[in-house]
């Protein structure tokens, strides 16, 4: 008869590899979307007519954002790697909220140009995976 070690395994392994992976390529592509952003911004004040509390209303908001996805990115993958629920469900109302400015620059901004479309959708699409499996993961580990 074969001894048996206690504890080998039983131990379950509850983060989730595609959500840490999502976290890097959404850090990775909101890095490329604040450069766009802020460039297309600065694009839009010289060559049209941008009213100035607009733009300084858009320039804050993108900040907020940064400063967002910065502590979103950080307390998913604490919360995923740790397998915690509180960092990971902090990092979802995060991403709601980022998800709302990501809407304000796709529908709401003063100019919206066909590249603010384009990046503020891939941002969404993003937001909105990382949502669901954020849930799944969340609901994985309370069980």
């Amino acid at each position: 008869m074969a001894a048996v070690r206690p504890g080998r395994g039983s131990f379950k392994v509850l983060s989730s590899v595609p959500l840490q992976m999502l976290f890097h390529l959404s850090g990775l592509y909101y890095a490329l979307y604040f450069l766009a952003t802020f460039l297309m911004i600065a694009y839009k004040s010289q060559v049209f007519s941008y009213p100035c509390n607009c733009l300084v209303l858009d320039l804050v908001l993108l900040l907020l954002m940064g400063i967002l996805e910065v502590a979103r990115l950080y307390l998913g993958t604490k919360g995923n790697l740790t397998e915690t629920e509180v960092p990971l469900a902090a990092s979802l109302a995060f991403t709601a909220v980022s998800g709302l400015l990501s809407v304000h620059f796709l529908l709401w901004q003063t100019l919206v140009l066909w590249l603010d479309s384009v990046l503020s959708t891939i941002l969404l699409v993003l937001h909105g995976l990382e949502a669901g499996l954020q849930v799944v993961v969340i609901a994985d580990f309370i069980r």
